[in-house]
């Protein structure tokens, strides 16, 4: 497999593909959640900062119907967190707001699924996969029962 330069893999490697949708479900997590998630993994090493977690803000960028000039939106706030494990690994979380908490076992949750606890990580967060999931086909189902459907009518001999 092709490595880039700098060591990084492709972004169509499928661990990455993974690893970000282990990332997306954390997002949409609640902290009791993922705390409960953390739990379920078993033992795992002990966890320290890389760097203090800490609170920002990102630069909200738009666009006027997806193709138009890039406008500044404005500002979010995200919470950072940076983790090593005793073993080594290291996670990394970005969560919007300010939810220390969540963004940091959100971080071990990362480390943790980089080694053997892989499997374990993926067994307690599907749980939260198929809330999200379910949520997110109810919001589809309202949306759909309120759908109006435009047709143009011909005219002419066209």
């Amino acid at each position: 497999m092709r490595h880039e330069a700098n060591g990084a893999k492709p972004a169509t490697d499928p661990d990455i593909a993974a690893r970000q949708a282990v990332m997306a479900t954390c997002t949409g997590a609640t902290t009791a959640e993922l705390e409960h998630a953390l739990q379920g993994v078993g033992e795992i090493p002990a966890a320290s900062d890389l760097r203090g977690t800490e609170n920002g803000l990102v630069m909200l960028r738009g666009r006027m119907g997806g193709d138009g000039r890039a406008f500044n939106l404005g500002e979010a706030t995200v919470t950072r967190a940076a983790v090593r494990l005793d073993d080594g690994r290291t996670g990394f979380a970005y969560q919007l707001g300010r939810d220390t908490a969540k963004a940091r076992i959100s971080a071990i949750l990362d480390a943790l699924w980089q080694g053997p606890e892989r499997a374990a990580v993926e067994r307690v967060l599907t749980p939260i996969r198929d809330r999200i999931a379910g949520e997110a086909a109810a919001k589809a189902r309202r949306v759909a029962a309120t759908r109006v459907n435009f047709f143009t009518m011909v005219r002419g001999e066209d």
